[in-house]
């Protein structure tokens, strides 16, 4: 059975693929009721870990501590990064496998479904366009680990193209081009995309990794905070679960006629009040983030030759407040989606289903390369070795390849990769930059049998070593790179990302500056 699976910052959407139909799975809720969703909450409940429905029900227990928004932390984030609740840690690959399982447990005995035993689970995944090859790579291993045969890996916004061409272009006959304008739980991604009939080439993508509707419901969290007296610093983990929980129930039940939002704080600690806040005073602090998307939307616009929709999915735009600005920016042009929070698992269904016949050309959505040398080592250069907006291989099609041949000069290889969202105008990494750990290799032959070499000198050396590196990229954006001394004739294969052991825990659940604030932190800084 094929599935697409959009793995939310909020929630795990899933649609089949059925018979060239795309139905959205719906599962058992806590209460017996149907969702057409899937919690990506992890809790402990003393030394127990417990995931999707089974934490959601244990939100209030007084000795569980439930949490969300893991995915936020995958970009910076390598397999073994502890993830710390509660004082309990453990590996963030492990917490990620465990969840997926829920996943694959929940679709198997609890959705609606009809899955025969030991059918094998295929899955197109979705993850932001902004998404850098860690976090791609993150996600793709956790759903292997938990059973799910991964056919594929999709940019979300590319999926909602693909969607939106199911639904309203099946009978096109000329070329046109949308934007999707994707504000998720986590990300915000806008994705200008030029659609044929049964082909859709993917033009540029921008987008903001750390905006997404989470930031509205802290926003809205911390005006009842305020409006209370409470400092948010004297919340445990749990209780600001709970809080965020509220904001996202009240912010989710507003329509255009909300005047008032009852923030009702006793659920988050007895004695807590219930607080009042105006909804035009929360519209004017979530005025700046919204406003942070359109610089995407507009340099995208500008790259267009014929502007057929702005597309809205994804459903951290379901605020009214978004719908009203985009409209008043851009008028006629915009269309929201009728599957708003299950647009893209549609499109990734239908991206796995080959009778649909759907080709997409996605790309790199950031550079990516590696420090190396210059002028005799007086200074580095960075070498991009896959620019931003060059083709990805579609599914089935041969990897891309990037060889550097070359003399080594030293005793020791010593590579710092890194992936960046802009290049300055003398070509250095410059915008949202991720570092990769280091990789060192033993040009020196006599160093072959030592598997690390982090601790020794690296020195220039006479004797001249033919080096060839030769770098591999698939359709789900991930690089490797197979480094070899051909005049020895070894090699060795790495998987670039961040692998080694992060010591500072993750701590989900902690206040987060909003993303505005981030920015502006970074400018001042």
């Amino acid at each position: 059975m094929r599935l697409g699976v959009d793995f939310g910052t909020t929630r795990i959407v899933v649609a089949a693929c059925d018979r060239g139909n795309y139905p959205v799975v719906t599962f058992e809720g806590p209460d017996g009721d149907a969702c057409d969703w899937f919690p990506p909450l992890v809790g402990v409940r003393g030394h127990q870990r417990l995931y999707g429905w089974d934490a959601w029900r244990a939100q209030n227990e007084a000795d569980a501590t439930v949490v969300r928004g893991i995915k936020r932390f995958l970009p910076g984030a390598g397999p073994m990064t502890p993830v710390e609740i509660a004082g309990h840690t453990a590996p963030l690959a492990t917490v990620l496998s465990e969840l997926a399982a829920s996943l694959m447990n929940a679709l198997r005995d609890h959705s609606n479904l009809e899955i025969p035993g030991g059918e094998a689970l295929e899955v197109m995944l979705g993850v932001p366009a902004s998404a850098n090859s860690n976090q791609r790579f993150l996600t793709v291993e956790a759903f292997r680990q938990a059973g799910f045969d991964v056919i594929g890996l999709l940019n979300e916004p590319s999926a909602a193209s693909i969607e939106y061409g199911h639904t309203h272009r099946d009978r096109a006959t000329k070329k046109d081009e949308i934007l999707v304008y994707d504000l998720g739980g986590g990300t915000f991604d806008a994705t200008l995309v030029e659609l044929d009939r049964k082909s859709h080439a993917v033009i540029a993508s921008e987008g903001l990794p750390a905006l997404g509707g989470d930031d509205f419901d802290h926003l809205l969290a911390e005006a009842a905070l305020y409006a209370a007296g409470i400092d948010s610093e004297s919340l445990t983990q749990a209780e600001w679960f709970r809080l965020v929980e509220e904001a996202r129930r009240k912010k989710e039940s507003l329509n255009p006629n909300s005047r008032r939002i009852a923030m009702d704080l006793e659920c988050v600690r007895a004695g807590f009040p219930q607080v009042p806040i105006p909804v035009a005073e929360y519209y004017y602090r979530a005025e700046a983030l919204i406003h942070e998307t359109f610089h995407a939307v507009d340099d995208l616009a500008e790259r267009a030759l014929g502007l057929e929709a702005i597309y809205v999915t994804g459903g951290g735009s379901e605020l009214p407040l978004v719908g009203r600005m985009l409209r008043e920016r851009y008028r006629a042009k915009v269309k929201r989606s009728p599957y708003t929070r299950a647009a893209t698992a549609i499109g990734l269904a239908i991206q796995a289903g080959e009778a649909a016949g759907y080709v997409l050309r996605d790309q790199f959505t950031r550079y990516f390369g590696v420090w190396r040398e210059a002028e005799g080592g007086s200074r580095m250069r960075f070498d991009p070795l896959f620019a931003k907006g060059a083709a990805l291989p579609a599914t089935g099609e041969p990897p891309l390849r990037q060889t550097r041949d070359y003399v080594a000069v030293h005793n020791i290889g010593h590579f710092r990769y890194l992936e960046c969202s802009q290049l300055s105008a003398d070509g250095q990494p410059a915008g949202d930059i991720t570092v990769w750990d280091e990789i060192h290799f033993p040009f020196d032959p006599s160093l072959n049998t030592l598997h690390s070499l982090e601790t020794l000198p690296v020195y220039h050396t006479w004797q001249n070593q033919s080096v060839r590196e030769e770098y591999q990229c698939g359709p789900s954006g991930g690089v490797k790179v197979t480094i070899s001394n051909l005049d020895a004739g070894y090699e060795r294969v790495y998987q670039l990302g961040r692998w080694g052991e992060r010591t500072e825990p993750i701590v989900p659940g902690k206040k987060r500056k909003s993303a505005s604030k981030k920015k502006k932190a970074a400018s001042a800084g």
